[in-house]
């Protein structure tokens, strides 16, 4: 009896690891790997060799795409961040929002 009692809990143990392996596989994603979407956008958020890809990304629907892209990446590039989306959103990225030209306006796009 007591060795039917161990062998059932055994085998219920074995049960919950295994459920346990599978939760933390599932939260974890394909290949164990964890994103953390949270900070896609932000202060320091990019490495500089991003910053041409997002300043493409940013600077795609507007007609001054060369200008665009020249400050979007010189800001890129010292703040290591660039807003979503093609304008506005600059509250995301304080350096970027807060860069002013000497006259005061926007630097960045």
């Amino acid at each position: 009896m007591a060795m039917a009692k161990f062998l059932a809990l055994f085998i219920l143990a074995l049960f919950a690891i295994s459920m346990l392996q599978t939760t933390v596989t599932a939260s974890h994603g394909q290949g164990g790997h964890h994103y953390n979407n949270k900070n896609k956008y932000g202060p320091g958020s990019l490495k500089s060799y991003q910053c041409p890809s997002e300043c493409t990304r940013r600077c795609g629907r507007t007609q001054y795409h060369k200008p665009c892209m020249f400050f979007c990446q010189k800001c890129c590039t010292k703040c290591l961040c660039v807003p979503p989306g093609y304008y506005g959103n600059k509250a995301v990225c304080p350096c970027y929002n807060n860069w002013k030209t000497k006259e005061g306006g926007p630097k960045c796009p």
